[in-house]
């Protein structure tokens, strides 16, 4: 049965449309007695006992001397090698492609003076005779299809499952309703790129997606990395790597090798810390000539929020009387900070708006701000980027450095009476961070924790 699957795989690649009364019904699947759109609802019992039975293609054939029709004998193709559900499915789908383009040519069991098996052969040698006239179609680079091997062997046995670019799709599908709306902009755009990527190579995307091997990433890998930075070659990586684990979860491959690629040192950009009278004359001067950003950075920084979680606040995000506010963060559902004194005396009358007006907009406080949130950040990153250039300051500062420079100084400010251990354990719930480790790491990064002179030590 194997051999005849071999050309049944082929048969549905040309379909001829005959006009003819039809004698035949649609080919259906036997699927171990269960529905298979609802397997993954099914127990771990029942889904073994189904694949313990023979799967196969069924059809019924009119026969000309009772006018009625008549099951034929069913097709299983070898595909019962398989002792997975996708695996299985995907064979006999192809069988009953192939199945259906000959009984639209005209094969008819009855009628046709040869076996079944012959009559596969035949075509496929009347096929073999077409291609050979037509030898000046242009050729791709790379990619082979993945030969369907229908035996019971004890060699590994591969099977098409489906494309390329259906694999992309079923990704990015996933992946839409899981990741937030930006996180998936950003992942969506990466593996953009990397298809754009492939494209220019020459792979076909009509190819079984296990084409796409280890090799083939790691050359795209370092492409980015030579055209931007170990970063970004590491981010690409990690979000390649997250749509092949969708593949791995839904059946489609069987092992998620990007995983199993190496991540390069990255070191980080951070931005630097504020002098006591660089913090002054900015700050001042950002009060004087654009209020709206001068109250974002002090949320932003006496908080130690992120510029994005600052876009998120809505006016019920604040409750002024219990002195909290509540945010959407990146690694919780919701976080609870304390509003500090010395930021609600900065806050402006804000009973006047609705609970659901955003606290920040591009012109005032309070109102509504129809767009996504990495727009809101990235507004006001270049409305600071404008404050940077007043005062002549490199690429070295950013909204970033006013956290660094009051951690710092709080820091300072809690050493003078209190152990360095005392000290770090406040901070924790201050700044927070997840653990200690993290704030220690973070501490050291940023200077945040100097000697004193040690001149005398020296003489």
């Amino acid at each position: 049965m194997s051999y005849i699957f071999l050309h049944l795989r082929k048969v549905h690649d040309s379909v001829h449309d005959l006009s003819m009364k039809l004698q035949y019904n649609e080919p259906k699947l036997f699927t171990g007695g269960v529905d298979i759109t609802n397997w993954y609802k099914l127990s771990k019992a029942d889904q073994k006992r189904a694949l313990s039975k023979d799967w196969y293609v069924y059809y019924s054939f009119r026969n000309p001397k009772t006018n009625k029709l008549v099951r034929q004998t069913n097709l299983k193709g070898g595909t019962n090698v398989f002792k997975d559900k996708l695996r299985r499915c995907t064979a006999l789908n192809i069988l009953k492609k192939g199945l259906m383009t000959l009984l639209d040519e005209g094969y008819n069991p009855y009628k046709d003076n040869l076996t079944f098996l012959e009559y596969l052969e035949k075509r496929e040698k009347e096929k073999v005779k077409i291609k050979s006239k037509n030898k000046t179609k242009k050729k791709k680079k790379v990619l082979l299809e993945v030969p369907m091997v229908i035996e019971s062997t004890d060699d590994a046995i591969k099977v098409v499952t489906i494309s390329i670019e259906d694999a992309f799709i079923l990704g990015l599908e996933t992946k839409a309703n899981i990741l937030a709306t930006g996180s998936y902009t950003r992942f969506k755009s990466r593996i953009n790129r990397f298809k754009v990527w492939l494209e220019k190579e020459g792979f076909d995307f009509k190819c079984d997606i296990n084409t796409l091997n280890k090799k083939t990433v790691i050359q795209y890998l370092n492409t980015v990395l030579q055209n931007t930075s170990p970063r970004n070659r590491n981010n690409a990586r990690t979000d390649i790597g997250s749509l092949f684990q969708v593949l791995v979860d839904n059946d489609v491959i069987l092992d998620n090798f990007v995983r199993k690629i190496n991540v390069l040192k990255a070191i980080p950009k951070r931005n630097k810390t504020y002098t006591p009278t660089q913090l002054k004359e900015v700050l001042n001067y950002v009060k004087t000539n654009d209020p709206v950003l001068h109250l974002f950075v002090q949320f932003f920084s006496y908080n130690f929020l992120r510029p994005i979680e600052v876009c998120r606040l809505r006016i019920g995000d604040l409750d002024l009387e219990d002195k909290k506010l509540y945010v959407r963060a990146k690694n919780q559902l919701v976080k609870t900070k304390i509003i500090p004194d010395i930021l609600i005396k900065e806050l402006p009358d804000l009973t006047k708006f609705r609970k659901d007006d955003f606290l920040f907009t591009p012109d005032a406080i309070g109102g509504t701000w129809e767009t996504l949130e990495e727009n809101k950040r990235n507004f006001f990153t270049k409305r600071f980027k404008k404050v940077k250039d007043h005062f002549d300051l490199g690429i070295e500062y950013g909204l970033y450095s006013f956290r660094h420079t009051l951690i710092t100084k709080l820091y300072k400010e809690m050493a003078k009476n209190a152990t360095p251990f005392e000290v770090k354990s406040k901070l924790l719930l201050i700044t927070g961070h997840a653990t200690m480790s993290a704030l220690e790491l973070y501490l050291r990064d940023i200077d945040a924790v100097l000697p004193e002179d040690y001149s005398n030590l020296l003489e």
